[in-house]
């Protein structure tokens, strides 16, 4: 939901260290990996009850996963890094919550399957409508430069983040977290599948 208003800060904060990186020959698609696998490290972090880990590697994973947009804007952008920047990212959004449920499966299986499956109502909306959007050349106003058509909704990263960042803060409340959010996430897939609905009839 405010993704599109943090974006030009974010870029003017990571533009310095994205050309530092760059000169040096780091490629985006080297950062992007680096951050899926540091994400996938916070979920096993989180898995074993470290959880103070898992806010470390989350943050890490999301420092990684704006500076491959900052290198890419300076090597130039490619097919393969949008592909590599919106799937791993996918792969570490399923992949954070499962930590929680593994530490804890009596009490987060169920709020982390709902969440889970809301993940994959909203994910499945977005990733059908940039599919269809990108056949039919459109963009995006508010993310003109995204590798692919960025279409928000009610939950975008920055509130998947802070939720995710609440989960390491206080890991009792995951249960009521995870069941809120998964609630918004369906409302954000629902709002999905009828801009496509209408846009594309």
């Amino acid at each position: 939901m405010i993704d599109a208003a943090l974006l030009p800060l974010q870029r003017r904060l990571l533009a310095p260290p994205g050309q530092w990186l760059a000169a040096r020959g780091v490629r985006a698609d080297h950062l992007s990996v680096a951050g899926c696998l540091i994400g996938l490290g916070a979920a096993g972090a989180a898995a074993l009850g470290f959880f103070g880990l898992a806010l470390v590697g989350l943050a890490l994973n999301r420092l990684a996963d704006g500076l491959d947009g900052a290198v890419a804007r300076v090597t130039g952008p490619t097919d393969r890094g949008a592909f590599l920047d919106i799937a791993l990212d996918f792969v570490f959004y399923a992949a954070f919550p499962l930590g929680f449920v593994l530490a804890d499966p009596g009490a987060n299986a169920l709020p982390g399957a709902v969440l889970i499956a809301s993940f994959v109502i909203s994910g499945t909306s977005f990733l059908a409508f940039a599919s269809v959007a990108a056949g039919r050349g459109m963009t995006a106003r508010e993310y003109p430069s995204k590798g692919i058509y960025y279409l928000g909704g009610l939950t975008e990263g920055a509130e998947t983040i802070a939720v995710f960042a609440a989960f390491c803060l206080v890991p009792a409340w995951f249960p009521v977290l995870a069941l809120g959010f998964a609630a918004a996430c369906g409302v954000t897939g629902v709002t999905r599948f009828v801009a496509g609905w209408r846009a594309f009839g």
